[in-house]
């Protein structure tokens, strides 16, 4: 049996996976934000809470809003701040009695759904997640690459290319710099660029519903989203000229997000003609933590 675990920033999720894929069992909590301690005690509850459902021991694969660094065991980029400079991973470890492995989460994504979502058996796959925050991961023949440094593919906090006027610098993001794709294409991002331009505040969803009634402001908002994200995909093919792109994320789930994205993506790309698909998480808000949970191969 595989445990994945999903650290978010307002819930954990958990579940359980046989071999085959099939869920066993899933639970999910409240986030103890700001709580270190609190949030190590959860996940060793999630799975002991698991394994007392389903009668069995499982491997336990973390999905966290950052990366662990090698060299020193401490998490860095965290958008979850107080687990920043931890030894998260190796308090797992203690707390569960069991080797426990982590990556981020966007790598969790790309992995997931190499392995039995919309990309399954695709080489090279670049995976995004455009929820609360946004963020980048890639996968290598269904597993994780993470780069010498634990940042490969954090797509998210490279600048928006090709700005222009309106564009710079670009609002403040979280990292201390200005501009990062995080603070454009992202739903946080997404809602406040609706703000800006129409003085009003809305939810994603409320700004969705707008632009399928024919109103223009939501309109001309969900197309900048997409010419963004064109824009930052592009940056990808010509850098990694993955096989497959996945997007998931509570944006993942906009119909509209995909509609002539690739003709976009090619306009920008080096040399135009780009034929990358890009295509939605087969498992949604699910890919994140089942991609954690086969962090752990199968002769595991």
């Amino acid at each position: 049996m595989r445990i994945g675990v999903d650290l978010g920033g307002t819930k954990i999720e958990a579940l359980a996976l046989d071999d085959s894929g099939h869920e066993l069992q899933r639970i999910r909590v409240s986030t103890p934000r700001g709580d270190y301690d609190g949030t190590v005690d959860a996940i060793a509850k999630l799975v002991s809470d698991l394994e007392a459902a389903t009668g069995k021991r499982g491997t336990v694969g973390v999905g966290i809003p950052g990366t662990v660094v090698e060299s020193t065991g401490l998490v860095k980029n965290a958008n979850s701040t107080w687990i920043n400079d931890k030894p998260f991973q190796a308090d797992l470890c203690q707390a569960l009695a069991r080797e426990v492995r982590c990556a981020n989460d966007a790598n969790c994504l790309a992995v997931s759904e190499a392995t039995d979502g919309s990309v399954a058996g695709v080489p090279v796959v670049f995976a995004v997640i455009m929820g609360t925050g946004c963020g980048g991961g890639i996968a290598f023949h269904g597993r994780v690459h993470a780069g010498r440094n634990g940042i490969a593919g954090e797509w998210g906090h490279m600048p928006l290319p090709w700005a222009n006027a309106d564009e710079f610098p670009g609002p403040a993001c979280y990292c201390g710099r200005y501009g990062c794709l995080e603070t454009w294409i992202s739903g946080t991002g997404f809602e406040k660029d609706y703000t800006r331009s129409k003085g009003e505040a809305l939810r994603g969803k409320e700004i969705v519903a707008k632009a399928r009634t024919g109103d223009l402001e939501a309109i001309a908002c969900l197309d900048r989203l997409q010419d963004r994200l064109a824009r930052g995909l592009a940056v990808i093919a010509n850098v990694l000229d993955p096989d497959a792109i996945v997007i998931g994320g509570g944006l993942s789930n906009m119909d509209e997000l995909y509609i002539g994205i690739s003709e976009r993506i090619s306009g920008y790309a080096f040399g135009g003609s780009m034929y990358t698909p890009v295509l939605k998480a087969r498992h949604g808000d699910s890919s994140g933590v089942r991609g954690a949970a086969w962090l752990w191969p199968a002769t595991s």
